[in-house]
């Protein structure tokens, strides 16, 4: 029976599956990652190799692929030494460097190179500060790697000199598509780097990880076949299976709506980020910073946990009998209102209930998350069915109403480690190739 592994090194933690020829999960593993929006490398590869034991070992896989967290900058020098602390996806202090990429080549420019117009959250944003607030640092990168690329680099043995089996050699750097369409410095239309906006944003150029095509391997140490990993959204694409039609919603603190499309998405507002996926198709994806929290928000305020939340929610009537909340309660990236707060309307001796403040928190929670719909929809993206995942989708009553918010079929997949089942379901794929 030929098994496979399949890793999620997310923000918070590292988790492995390992999947036998069936895809059924036999075993698995996971551990913490430290908290921050600046994190050294060196503790995510910690965590992986404790995961890794925890599942039991990799000596018996046939495969292995690893998905993670988009976006952060890890920086190596000539000697395969990382520079500095990685700046993660959510940290936010190269806010000025994206507006600053914007002014110089326009937001239509970026968008039709990479698809994307740059915000805090992407590589080329982080490197422009690095060049301009750590110029000592900016110099010495010879290498530009993401998470997953890296953790992956040093799974396959290698690393820095005198501490790895292969030693430094940046050039076996892999990625994929839909990782490398988060940097801000590849185009999901001809699959190349866009060096040029490489070295304006870093200063200079450096090594790029090779991108694999989805069925794509390289080998390990040890001789087993690695796939070439992919971004937490299009690992968790892959996961579920998703296909064309298909918009994935996610409900965790913040929310992802991200569809699966056999065209490319060019969006000059910068509303939708126009990312490749991980099987040769694109995924589009819009992300909202208000989810699973103002459900949060709410059940504390009525002082219930989240089931009574959902039994109260599914009391009241469709409308909360007049009772909206506009749930932008740590502003709001789409629409993008980073200064906007929450507001309660539509209230009357009436329709101010436990039950409607309970409905119109679940309705303006898939409201929110309904803009991002509309915006999917607005660049033609088709869309026929969403499937619901994150903590937020274990809500009965989130279940039930979102098909009336969101307009469309609606289904909640068991919940699992996606990511990893993806990571997982590609390592099979290279596996019987």
């Amino acid at each position: 029976m030929s098994l496979v592994l399949g890793v999620d090194s997310s923000t918070q933690s590292c988790k492995v599956v390992v999947v036998d020829a069936a895809g059924a999960v036999v075993r698995a593993g996971r551990a913490r990652h430290p908290d921050g929006t600046e994190v050294d490398p060196g503790a995510w590869w910690r965590a992986l190799r404790e995961a890794i034991a925890d599942a039991g070992g990799i000596d018996d896989v046939a495969a292995w692929s690893i998905g993670g967290q988009q976006h952060g900058m890890v920086v190596l020098d000539g000697d395969g030494r990382v520079i500095r602390p990685a700046l993660l996806w959510n940290d936010t202090r190269s806010a000025q460097a994206a507006a600053d990429l914007v002014a110089e080549f326009g937001a239509d420019q970026l968008a039709r190179r990479t698809g994307l117009v740059p915000v805090a959250s992407f590589t080329s944003t982080k490197l422009r500060w690095l060049r301009d607030h750590e110029p000592d640092h900016a110099a010495r990168v010879a290498a530009v790697a993401l998470p997953h690329d890296w953790l992956t680099w040093r799974l396959r043995g290698f690393g820095p000199a005198g501490e790895s089996e292969r030693g430094p050699v940046l050039d076996e750097l892999v990625t994929d598509r839909s990782d490398a369409s988060g940097t801000g410095y590849w185009s999901p239309a001809d699959g190349a780097y866009d060096r040029e906006l490489l070295v304006a944003a870093l200063g200079h150029d450096a090594v790029l990880p090779r991108v694999l095509g989805p069925r794509e391997w390289v080998e390990d140490s040890g001789g087993r076949r690695v796939g070439p990993g992919a971004g937490d959204n299009a690992g968790a694409a892959l996961g579920l299976g998703a296909e064309p039609g298909d918009v994935v919603v996610s409900i965790g603190t913040s929310g992802t709506v991200f569809a699966v499309s056999d065209e490319r998405t060019v969006d000059p507002t910068g509303t939708v980020a126009g990312f490749a996926d991980a099987d040769g198709r694109f995924l589009p994806l819009v992300a909202t910073l208000n989810a699973a929290r103002v459900l949060d928000a709410i059940a504390r305020l009525l002082d219930v946990d989240h089931d009574e939340l959902s039994r109260l929610a599914l009391a009241a009537a469709p409308g909360a009998g007049g009772l909206a909340l506009v749930p932008y309660f740590e502003g709001e990236r789409t629409p993008n209102l980073p200064d906007a707060t929450a507001s309660l309307n539509g209230m009357t001796l009436a329709s101010t209930s436990r039950e409607n403040l309970a409905r119109a928190a679940v309705e303006g929670m898939l409201g929110g998350l309904g803009a991002g719909l509309d915006a999917l929809r607005a660049l033609g993206v088709p869309l026929r069915r969403a499937l619901l995942i994150g903590g937020g989708a274990q809500s009965a009553a989130v279940r039930e109403i979102a098909p009336l918010v969101l307009g469309l079929p609606v289904e909640a997949p068991e919940p699992a480690e996606y990511v990893a089942l993806g990571a997982a379901r590609q390592a099979a794929r290279i596996c019987a190739s």
